[in-house]
């Protein structure tokens, strides 16, 4: 058996009662909100599993929410994250789902942002704080978000992977891991780059310009 870190072991600092239900959940918020490139104003959740059957209990419900504010998962306000959101006059609203399988700590997240630009995330909660990412809107993805990620959405022609890869080496930034995934729109495909490190706003600006591509998203 491999090794494990004494992070995967005990898990992170957080804010209680579970790493699985509290701080991967308060994750799988921050990515939705990072999806979505601005502040929502509607968010339309689905529970799936565990998360259905005990999210009031271990306050999985705030912990997702405390997500979509920006709150970091070890912020002591995650308790008040309805509350913070309801006097913010966000529209939230949560689903009990029957019957899907999928991993038991699993939830669908469609968010409305402020400026009507609409996005839908599903995440899953792995233990110790870790997520794992499998649908962000049309693309099937797999998305840990362990190191610095960024999603390039791009039209499917030659040369802008290389240019991506291009800017990114240009600045310094060592590729770990890349992996593309179509569309159900033909001609449509998503980069998903984890890096040794995060990009600038100058470098995610560039790759933003670049013929082709779409849609840039950091993580």
């Amino acid at each position: 058996m491999p090794a494990r870190s004494v992070f995967e072991i005990i898990g992170p600092v957080m804010i209680g009662p579970s790493s699985s239900h509290t701080a991967g959940a308060v994750r799988i918020g921050s990515i939705a909100r990072a999806v979505l490139g601005e502040d929502f104003r509607r968010a339309d959740i689905t529970l799936y599993g565990s998360f259905a059957k005990t999210y009031k209990g271990h306050g999985t419900d705030r912990a997702l929410v405390a997500g979509l504010l920006g709150m970091s998962g070890y912020d002591s306000r995650i308790r008040d994250a309805l509350n913070i959101a309801a006097t913010l006059g966000l529209e939230i609203r949560f689903r009990i789902a029957k019957g899907e399988e999928f991993h038991p700590n699993t939830a669908d997240i469609e968010l409305t942002g402020v400026s009507g630009k609409r996005v839908f995330l599903r995440g899953s909660s792995v233990g110790g704080g870790n997520v794992l990412i499998t649908r962000i809107n049309q693309y099937e993805v797999s998305v840990c978000a362990k190191n610095p990620t960024l999603m390039v959405e791009h039209v499917d022609r030659p040369g802008v992977i290389g240019r991506v890869a291009g800017v990114l080496g240009n600045n310094g930034i060592n590729i770990a891991e890349m992996r593309l995934t179509g569309s159900n729109r033909e001609g449509e495909k998503l980069m998903v780059i984890e890096m040794d490190r995060a990009v600038s706003d100058e470098v995610l600006e560039t790759i933003s310009g670049l013929p082709d591509v779409t849609a840039v998203i950091r993580i």
